[in-house]
């Protein structure tokens, strides 16, 4: 069972730090990398084998959420995805003839934006560019995120026919007050239809997401979310803490920061999210997911082979992701690899005929480490030195022990872990805290530059 920290430990813990949905973190990356650093990482995954992982950034939005931290481009004109897939059908082109040896992938995940911003035909002309160049195994996993206020059955319809098998709906919360507030109005009744279509045409796996800490949420009103989220009944949810950065998403300043939830109150909304889903028989799968025991999340957890990445956890059966579209991040061959920021910039480039990365980073056998152990305790809430000793030898294990010793101490006195000298475990209590205690191997963190900005940890 999930334990309740008290105030004083919540307030010691409350900092800002990572969300390791990558590591190096975003801000350790350098706009040093370009296309011909991307194209040397290209080639190098094009030696391995084994299947990709694909995924596409589809940015349009039919409007801007006050609290979205994604990139995205607000518009009612459908018709610029049209301008845009014509230049993704150029981009894949290029980094396709850079991957001659390797086109098989078995995962595809769509996100944006609102992927169901595009209409029937786009969606298929869209899966065309890529099928063109790419073999999709079998059973491959095709993932897309949607809005439900704006899909349709048909779209659902269409998108079973291409392969797509999984299916993640944005909810954020029912509320009225709050969905006013950012800018998100959605219904209960259109989300639970979207959700009996997508199981109808054979799609598995289906995820809500919800996010705590925004504008006016309170207990109560968060309690019926939570009721009404149970009485769809989906196989899996995110539970996300609202993360307020205005400093690199100017909108978020639109949102009355008078009522967002302070400290306390944020982590009492989270954790009654725990108690409602995890007695409803959810597990609370690393830090903010939450799945039924049958649910293949569940299932990789227990079997040590649960992944975390930029879409959160994930079962991942691709050791390369290449991701196209405006400020897609790929993660291949060694390096993390981030396509331009702008629509213009991105566009200008692949018209030029370059691959569209921005800035990126390589990563050294040193970062490779310590992204397997962050992984091993987002993720397995455990970390064994044996293994890393075995996977990346005696120095390797000795750098992670020379980290444990300057501050494990500290996180056992406030009952976060337990450590015996070889296995480092994550308490329940721990469990709230988890990035935390990640944030023990990041040798990044350790450097005073002061120049990160991250979202707080609780």
């Amino acid at each position: 069972m999930i334990q309740i920290p008290s105030w004083e430990l919540i307030k010691k813990y409350d900092r800002p730090g990572p969300r390791y949905t990558s590591y190096p973190t975003a801000p350790e990356w350098t706009d040093a990398f370009k296309a011909p650093q991307y194209e040397a990482h290209l080639a190098r995954a094009d030696q391995e084998k084994g299947p990709l992982s694909i995924y596409v950034h589809l940015p349009f939005c039919r409007e801007m959420c006050r609290f979205c931290g994604c990139n995205v481009i607000a518009t009612h004109d459908r018709s610029r995805a049209d301008g845009y897939l014509d230049v993704l059908e150029k981009e894949v082109a290029l980094v396709a003839e850079r991957l001659k040896d390797r086109r098989t992938a078995s995962q595809l995940h769509w996100g944006g934006g609102t992927p169901t911003f595009l209409d029937e035909k786009q969606l298929v002309r869209c899966h065309d560019i890529l099928a063109r160049h790419f073999t999709f195994t079998k059973d491959a996993e095709k993932a897309i995120e949607i809005d439900p206020a704006i899909t349709r059955k048909s779209q659902i319809e269409v998108l079973a026919k291409l392969g797509f098998n999984r299916i993640s709906m944005g909810v954020q919360d029912f509320d009225a007050k709050v969905q006013e507030v950012v800018g998100r109005i959605q219904g209960e009744k259109e989300t639970a239809d979207l959700v009996q279509a997508a199981r109808d045409n054979g799609f598995k796996g289906v995820n809500l997401d919800l996010i705590y800490g925004l504008p006016y949420q309170t207990p109560d009103t968060w309690k019926s979310t939570l009721e009404r989220i149970l009485a769809i009944h989906p196989d899996r949810m995110a539970v996300f803490g609202f993360a307020y950065v205005p400093w690199s998403k100017p909108h978020q300043r639109l949102l009355p920061q008078e009522a967002l939830p302070k400290t306390e109150q944020r982590v009492e909304l989270f954790l009654g999210a725990v108690e409602a889903f995890t007695k409803a028989g959810y597990r609370l799968i690393g830090l903010d997911h939450f799945a039924l025991e049958s649910d293949e999340l569940a299932v990789a957890q227990t079997g040590g082979y649960l992944y975390r990445n930029f879409q959160g956890y994930t079962v991942r059966p691709a050791d390369d992701t290449v991701a196209f579209g405006m400020t897609s991040i790929s993660d291949i061959g060694g390096a993390y690899a981030q396509n331009a920021h702008k629509l213009k910039d991105w566009e200008a480039h692949v018209l030029a005929g370059k691959v569209p990365v921005e800035r990126g980073a390589s990563m050294s056998q040193d970062d490779v480490m310590r992204r397997f152990a962050i992984n091993r305790v987002m993720c397995l809430l455990r970390l064994d030195l044996r293994e890393i000793g075995q996977k990346f030898g005696s120095e390797a294990r000795a750098a992670l022990e020379s980290d444990l010793k300057s501050g494990v101490q500290e996180l056992q006195d406030d009952g976060l872990v337990t450590f015996d000298g070889d296995v480092l475990k994550v308490t329940p209590l721990g469990q709230l805290l988890v990035r935390n205690v990640a944030m023990l191997f990041d040798a990044y963190l350790k450097k005073a530059d002061g120049k990160k900005q991250f979202s707080r940890t609780v």
